[in-house]
């Protein structure tokens, strides 16, 4: 049995597992080493898209303080608004295509202009 066991290594350590037939690692700290240490990596690219979609609706919301305003597009950009992030796309029966973060929405304009929205969320 000894020799079975023994050739089970920890994904972590890569010392040998004792125990239960089914157990993966040597020990709890190996365990939640190992897993954090995978999750970090897809947790670290979802918060920067998260840092991003947050400053783009904090943008939209400084801006809109009243619900509804027409302004120059250049005026978000020098803000710092990310035109390539949003939650999600509302498209009006008329064929107009609003885009949100989260509750703050913009419409593209002709002549360089945007005007922004707000949504007041259905709970």
């Amino acid at each position: 049995m000894d020799g079975v066991e023994n050739k089970r290594l920890c994904p972590e350590c890569h010392r040998p597992v004792k125990g239960r037939v089914d157990k993966r690692f040597c020990s709890a700290e190996c365990r939640s080493s190992y897993h954090n240490r995978r999750r970090g990596i897809d947790e670290k690219y979802i918060r920067a898209i998260n840092r991003i979609l947050r400053r783009n609706r904090n943008i939209l919301a400084q801006l809109n303080p009243s619900g509804k305003i027409k302004l120059p597009r250049a005026r978000l950009a020098e803000k710092g608004f990310h035109f390539g992030y949003h939650t999600h796309i509302y498209r009006t029966k008329s064929g107009n295509v609003y885009l949100f973060c989260y509750d703050q929405g913009y419409i593209e304009l002709p002549g360089a202009y945007v005007a922004l929205v707000r949504r007041e969320p259905v709970i």
